[in-house]
């Protein structure tokens, strides 16, 4: 790892993932959580944000949803954790979760092997009719910073960012998916930083993106990942179209 030293006081750095989309493969999921968490440009940072369904794909169809879902308290995802044991950041990566009988689209805070933290969508899309939405808003601490989880069409409601914010959080970690049929991709690509900066100016949070990229069929994703102040400007972007990190110091600051 990077000296941490190096880092300023007062600040904790974050750095967020824009992946190649990976179906069905939770192993491939997991190599490349381990790859970007050793590249160069994320080594020193406190905390790694991966994509909505990382781990699994995102496919809102209820045969890959059936037969690729974890519980989270499962042998399989024991075997997960185990696997990232030695990631020194502390990650943040969809899954698509099985709980009583119901689906769920999750992401899991993950800190060296252990579970430390789970926030369910709230508000899944019409599409996603499999998925039975969240009801709480988890916030977490890391080094004196709260910070909470939206995951990809939460952020078109103010209520998901409005009630992390309530929790005195001053970061939004928001894990998206934006494999998108190409007409409405195109029409999106420079839509999703308007969309997201609302949610920013209207709580004062740092807002920390991740999506993927690539193409599929006749669908494409451009990204965007990306970190915006809390006035909404963008700070840090992975150019659309490639894989990479980019990463920022927050400041720690109590609400």
């Amino acid at each position: 790892m990077a000296d941490r030293s190096e880092k300023p006081a007062g600040v904790v750095r974050v750095g967020a993932c824009q992946t190649p989309e990976i179906l069905g493969d939770p192993g491939a999921a997991l190599d490349c959580i381990e790859q970007f968490s050793a590249q160069e440009d994320g080594r020193g940072a406190d905390l790694l944000l991966f994509p909505e369904c990382f781990l699994q794909g995102y496919l809102a169809d209820e045969q890959h949803i059936s037969r690729y879902a974890f519980r989270l308290g499962s042998s399989g995802f024991a075997a997960v954790l185990r696997r990232l044991a030695s990631v020194e950041q502390v990650l943040v990566f969809g899954v698509i979760e099985a709980d009583d009988g119901r689906y769920f689209n999750t992401a899991v805070v993950v800190d060296r092997g252990r579970l430390v933290g789970r926030y369910r969508k709230t508000r899944p899309l019409p599409g996603e009719s499999v998925f039975t939405p969240g009801e709480d808003y988890p916030t977490s601490v890391l080094h004196g910073a709260r910070y909470g989880v939206n995951i990809c069409s939460d952020t078109q409601f103010s209520e998901p960012a409005a009630m992390v914010a309530a929790q005195g959080a001053t970061l939004l970690l928001v894990a998206a998916q934006n494999m998108m049929r190409r007409r409405t991709a195109t029409r999106f690509k420079h839509l999703h930083h308007s969309m997201r900066a609302e949610p920013a100016r209207e709580t004062g949070m740092w807002l920390v993106s991740s999506d993927v990229t690539g193409t599929r069929d006749d669908r494409i994703a451009y990204g965007p990942t990306s970190i915006m102040s809390p006035q909404g400007d963008i700070v840090a972007q992975v150019p659309l179209m490639t894989t990479g990190i980019v990463v920022a110091d927050i400041p720690i600051v109590s609400r």
